[in-house]
């Protein structure tokens, strides 16, 4: 994902959040928000309760895998906000493919 692509300045996560519509599952919330924008932003935590710094990285790794393959099926002009849950925890890329394509 290029660097766009993405949400990194705290202030844009807590506009997103504050502002945004939630859709949630065990694995996953997402918020989003209309950008003036061509194309989506993305924004990706997962949280120290989860697991250590590398367990963290490859589930953001995993999210973005998921995001680039399915760029093209979503809406243009949002900024997205992917919070991972502890349902996310025991799941394959498969599942977690499922549930993230279904909430976006």
């Amino acid at each position: 994902m290029k660097k766009k692509y993405i949400v990194k300045e705290n202030k844009d996560f807590e506009k997103i959040i504050k502002e945004g519509k939630l859709r949630k599952n065990r694995s996953f919330l997402v918020y989003s928000l209309d950008n003036n924008l061509t194309y989506n932003k993305y924004g990706i935590s997962v949280s120290k309760k989860l697991g250590n710094a590398v367990f963290r990285n490859k589930c953001k790794r995993k999210i973005r895998s998921i995001i680039d393959n399915l760029k093209k099926d979503y809406n243009i002009g949002k900024n997205y906000i992917i919070i991972t849950r502890k349902g996310a925890l025991d799941k394959n890329y498969q599942e977690l493919n499922n549930d993230l394509s279904n909430l976006i």
